[in-house]
Order: structure tokens, then sequence, then C-alpha cells
């Protein structure tokens, strides 16, 4: 089943003569759910034809993916490794939590040794450690993805007989984004960065998709509130406000972050009016409270 979409109203929207929905990614699921699930879709067709090798991947204390890989190797059978970025904390998040509780062995490396975690010597020293694995990039963000990703198109094609403009996402690793260039839509995206310092992610898009495509996607870089997973009081005011104006749960990581930039980008006259544009709610609510 497609997820749904749902319209927003608001005064802001009618005065900026845009009209937005959210495609319900987080209702997909109530743990591979969001761009988690059409992420690991086709991976995990790929891991079932050779479950006795565990499925290794690789994630900060708040990752979605590393969540959403734990519950798919509950729900598939298939064991799992989290290399995680940073120290082991004394209690653990309720994204750690859970993938411990549900089977998820869970190896913390320092960040200065995370950042080399694509060269050849560190997955073989992970190979020496823990045998043979199938590997799964950070954010679940390969070739198996993108077309898993590119279905959102095809479903908002339908639900909306295409008459919308714009997709706005948050954007950890470009793995999304880059799923829905491979499309080969004429629509235009907007991804939020969640991160900071994330220039790199255009570089991301381009090495997924193997070559540079077209000019219809930009990855905006100022709304990272200083950082993943930070917490200042303006975006988690925000948060409190949407929640009690639409009855759409967020969380500060990812779909808070982009829905903050996307009313503010509104507010400023970014979109020309009668823009339609459809913002993607990629889950990870298990990051509402830690």
């Amino acid at each position: 089943m497609p997820s749904p979409v749902q319209r927003l109203h608001s005064s802001l929207l009618t005065s900026r003569g845009v009209t937005l929905y959210v495609k319900r990614e987080d209702l997909i699921h109530p743990i591979i759910g969001g761009n988690k699930w059409r992420k690991l879709k086709w991976n995990i067709s790929s891991i079932l034809a050779d479950r006795n090798k565990p499925v290794l991947s690789f994630g900060g204390a708040f990752s979605n993916h590393i969540y959403a890989l734990a519950g798919a190797g509950v729900l598939f059978d298939f064991k799992t490794i989290g290399i995680i970025r940073g120290e082991e904390g004394k209690q653990l998040n309720p994204t750690l939590g859970y993938a411990k509780s549900v089977g998820m062995h869970l190896h913390y490396v320092c960040r200065k040794d995370y950042r080399d975690k694509t060269s050849l010597a560190f997955l073989e020293m992970l190979r020496n450690r823990f045998g043979d694995f199938h590997l799964i990039p950070e954010g679940g963000s390969n070739s198996l993805a993108l077309p898993g990703c590119a279905d959102v198109i095809t479903e908002l094609d339908t639900q909306l007989q295409g008459a919308y403009d714009y997709v706005c996402l948050p954007c950890g690793t470009a793995g999304t984004l880059a799923g829905l260039i491979s499309s080969n839509t004429k629509k235009k995206f907007l991804a939020i960065a969640v991160l900071k310092g994330a220039g790199f992610l255009h570089k991301n898009v381009d090495q997924l998709l193997g070559v540079r495509r077209g000019s219809n996607w930009e990855i905006n870089l100022d709304y990272h509130f200083n950082g993943y997973a930070k917490r200042p009081t303006e975006l988690m005011q925000f948060i409190t406000t949407f929640q009690q104006a639409y009855n759409i749960p967020l969380e500060p990581v990812y779909s808070g972050k982009m829905f903050y930039g996307l009313f503010d980008l509104i507010a400023k006259k970014y979109f020309p009016q009668g823009t339609i544009i459809v913002a993607l709610h990629t889950g990870g609510l298990q990051n509402e409270t830690r």
C-alpha cells in the first residue's frame, strides 16, 4: 500500500499562495518505516539469498537506519551488527536501546576511526573481528536503495495525478535524494541537510547515481541547528506548535528540521505563488524522546 498523503492548511500557506502536502512515510511500519523501508527493501531481498552471513552497517547514536535494520533482522530472521560512531554511553537512548534489545550487536568506534569506515583497511579489520558479512553503508544508502526510493515518485504521480512541483525531504546521507532523482522526473527536489558542514552530500548524490543528474535538485545547508541531533529551544518550540496544529508527530533529528526549514522558506517567499509542495515525513519517531 502506498503511504498516505495529507494536506496541511494554515494562514501562512494561504498568504503565500502555497499548497503543502505531507507524504506520511512514517506510517509505513512502526519500526521499518519512513525512507528506511524504501532503502532496505531491495537490500533485504539480496540478504535473504544468503542469510547465514550477518548484516553489518554503520550509524550514529540516533541513526534511524540502525533502528530499522535491527528491526528488519528480527522480522526477516538475519543477524545484525551495528558499528556505532562515538563512545558507549552509560544509558542507551531509544534508538540503540531498541537495537540492542532485539539482538543487534553494537560495536562502538571513536569518531576518528569512524571517518575511515569505507577504507579497505577498516573493513578488513571488521572482517577479522566479525567474519564475513553483508555490508550496507551508513544510512542504507547504496545502489539497491535507489529503486525503492524512486517508488515514492510513482506513488505521488498516482495520488496527486502529477499535480505537484516540489518534493522536500530531510537529508543525512543523500541516499533518498539520489533515489528520487533516479526516477528521472521533471519535478524539483529540495533537501534540508540535518548535519553541520554537509557540503559533501552533493558528492554523495553524484557517487550514488554514477553521474551528475540534472539541475532539478538542491541541498539547503542552513537548517542544521549547529549539528546532528541538537535540540535548541527554537526548534523544539516549532515542533510543539506544529504537532498541536496538525496532529502529526515530529522528532528533532530529521523531520523537525525539515519542516522548520520548509516553513521558514515559505515565509521568506522562496517558492512562487501557486507552488504545490510535497514534504516527505521520513519517520524516525523513536527520537521524539531520549
